[in-house]
């Protein structure tokens, strides 16, 4: 174990493909509910990775900028990753302009200062994870931890205590302290209370409550 390379996913990656890969390129792999990116390489290296449609749907919807933007603020070096195929691309997945798929290229690479790279289908996508991995490792720069390198401001404590809650997103934990106003209020609340916040519905109040009610074992 101790020659490894240690790779944290986020456990919604669980069945994309990715994680079989790396466990197959002979990664230790541990599944986290990751509070930002969807894979950590090293305390300083969150990857984000978009598969092609996602990537473009993200574009439309306006996800993908408030992810980086989040990604950068808490890691020294954030990475997009973009997962394709031969037979598709990032120009022909939706209908839109590919000048717009261009300037949000642009964005992320200069005005964010976000490297993107480029993988073909999960083994790729593994392969460049590990890559990444080891060079980090060489570098001597810590193996994976929860909690990013860069310093936190309070706000951020707060949304990573939240987004450490059963089915809570950095999004979501934002969403929910600004409707309670402190952790403490969220942490005290009700089923009933939670399910006021949008998205928030009785199955995933009830998974919360149970988090923190049940005596720890």
């Amino acid at each position: 174990m101790e020659g490894k390379i240690l790779i944290f996913a986020d456990v919604r990656e669980k069945h994309s493909g990715v994680v079989k890969a790396l466990y197959d390129e002979g990664a230790l792999i541990e599944l986290k509910a990751l509070p930002i990116g969807d894979f950590l390489c090293s305390s300083r290296v969150a990857v984000e990775v978009k598969r092609a449609g996602d990537f473009v749907n993200s574009i439309i919807d306006g996800r993908l900028l408030l992810q980086l933007k989040e990604l950068k603020e808490n890691f020294e070096r954030p990475v997009l990753l973009i997962e394709g195929s031969e037979e598709k691309d990032i120009y022909s997945i939706r209908n839109v302009h590919p000048n717009a798929i261009r300037g949000m290229l642009a964005t992320i690479a200069v005005s964010y200062g976000i490297p993107i790279i480029y993988s073909k289908n999960p083994k790729d996508t593994a392969g460049l994870l590990v890559a990444i991995a080891k060079r980090e490792r060489g570098a001597k720069h810590p193996q994976p931890s929860m909690h990013p390198q860069k310093p936190a401001t309070l706000a951020q404590q707060q949304e990573y205590i939240i987004a450490s809650l059963p089915g809570i997103e950095a999004k979501l934990a934002k969403s929910l302290l600004q409707k309670f106003g402190s952790a403490a209020e969220i942490i005290n609340a009700t089923e009933e209370q939670l399910q006021k916040v949008e998205l928030i519905g009785p199955k995933k109040a009830a998974e919360i409550r149970k988090v923190l009610d049940s005596e720890y074992r």
